[in-house]
């Protein structure tokens, strides 16, 4: 059982006090893996440009930072288990400030493995912070409400979801998009400076995000936040693979995995997607992406977080993936508009679902929440491995249309998570 300094069962109003401004320092957090993510439909189609990629090529860019969770989900889980969650926060803002400001000289040598270098070293420390803030947020108050507080923490996140693409699409796309006839055309100097001068225009944008990182890590350095003291009446539990005998966990690690990579696939390609459906420019596709579906994204985190309170957190995370499984089946056989609304319609029904499988899938579980956190927080690595797959049925039937039938099909899993896989039943004693 999760306990504090003050017992959960006498949540009091000066409980409330000591956790808000925690609260709202943490929930600061979640806006800088979301533009992280987000930042991502912009690379892909820029650095595509900017590097001559193919399709599959380009989404070892969603790769790169969803391998970085993969790869580090364990060791952030271990060291906030060693260290707190305050240390393990710092520890992810020095992580994610080194990696952005690797962008400049990845610009300067034009280096795609440069590139994904840098990502990998961002997504590392967006893993540290993800793996603390995300339990750290449904400890801060009464556990009958944790899936309400970690959907309203994640709302700030959606502002990140619409900020980014916006900013991208404004100062890091150009708006030039030469055909392969106009560069076949091109002397060989010409293409140098054309391609030079697009992997350049990220030197400032991501100079500026890790001066805000840095900015933020001076912050939470100088600002005390209280630890959460955890005990439990099992010694063998704690940070071992034991917690997936418990089901809820085990299938919370499999829906996350199919969740993020359908999340990822739908926004990752949606540039190149507009553009093949209707012919949209890319400046304006990000545009509409940001100010449209993302936009939907963020109200749908709010407004989750207020039908939960009529309806089950299961229950709306199962109707909200019928609802994206239907979406998508129409954008896989429209055409022009139609095809473009519904995919931008999706973002609102994703929009509870992350925050939703993660508090499903960690509840009572006492000092095996964090090995949890570590494990769901590590299936992340779905947004690595679907995009690739889209990216492939791409590049061989030569429609990024028809790529989509990938994230429609991860929406069944999310919705048997939605109707069975979600309930918990503990297994006390551990099976091999």
């Amino acid at each position: 059982m999760l306990v504090a300094s003050t017992p959960q069962t006498d949540y009091t109003n000066s409980t409330k006090r000591f956790y808000l401004v925690p609260f709202i320092l943490v929930t600061s957090l979640f806006f800088l893996w979301a533009f992280l993510h987000n930042l991502n439909p912009i690379l892909i189609p820029h650095l595509k440009k900017a590097c001559q990629l193919t399709d599959l090529q380009s989404a070892l860019i969603d790769s790169s930072v969803y391998l970085g969770y993969f790869l580090m989900a364990i060791p952030a889980g271990w060291f906030m288990h060693k260290y707190g969650y305050k240390k393990g926060i710092i520890f992810g803002l020095i992580l994610y400030a080194v990696g952005t400001l690797l962008f400049l000289p990845a610009a300067s040598a034009r280096s795609y493995i440069f590139f994904l270098t840098a990502l990998f070293i961002i997504a590392s420390g967006a893993t540290f912070l993800e793996t603390v803030a995300n339990p750290y947020v449904t400890i801060l108050g009464p556990k009958e409400t944790s899936e309400q507080r970690l959907n309203f923490a994640q709302s700030f996140n959606g502002v990140g979801a619409v900020v980014a693409p916006i900013l991208g699409g404004k100062f890091i796309l150009s708006g030039i998009e030469h055909s392969k006839d106009e560069l076949s055309k091109m002397s060989p100097e010409q293409l140098n400076q054309y391609l030079q001068f697009e992997a350049n225009s990220v030197k400032t944008p991501y100079l500026i995000i890790a001066s805000i990182v840095i900015l933020i890590t001076i912050f939470f350095l100088i600002v005390k936040l209280p630890e959460i003291k955890e005990k439990t009446d099992d010694v063998d539990s704690g940070f071992s693979f034991k917690v997936l005998r418990h089901r809820h966990v085990s299938w919370a690690v499999i829906t996350q995995f199919f969740y993020v990579g359908a999340q990822v696939g739908v926004g990752s390609f949606f540039i190149r997607f507009a553009k093949f459906a209707m012919d949209l420019p890319e400046k304006k596709a990000a545009f509409m992406w940001g100010s449209v579906a993302m936009v939907g994204f963020m109200v749908g985190r709010f407004t989750g977080t207020f039908f939960m309170k009529y309806m089950k957190p299961a229950k709306l995370l199962l109707l909200y993936a019928i609802i994206n499984i239907i979406l998508l089946a129409v954008a896989l056989i429209a055409d022009g508009k139609l095809a473009i609304y519904t995919t931008m319609a999706v973002p609102f029904f994703m929009s509870i679902m992350f925050p939703t499988i993660f508090a499903l899938g960690i509840k009572d579980l006492g000092e095996e929440t964090k090995m949890a956190s570590s494990l769901i927080v590590m299936s992340i690595v779905g947004g690595a491995i679907i995009p690739l797959f889209m990216g492939l049925i791409s590049d061989q039937t030569h429609s990024i249309q028809k790529a989509y039938i990938m994230p429609l099909l991860c929406f069944f899993v999310v919705l048997y998570f939605g109707w069975k896989g979600h309930i918990v039943k503990h297994t006390h004693a551990y099976e091999k």
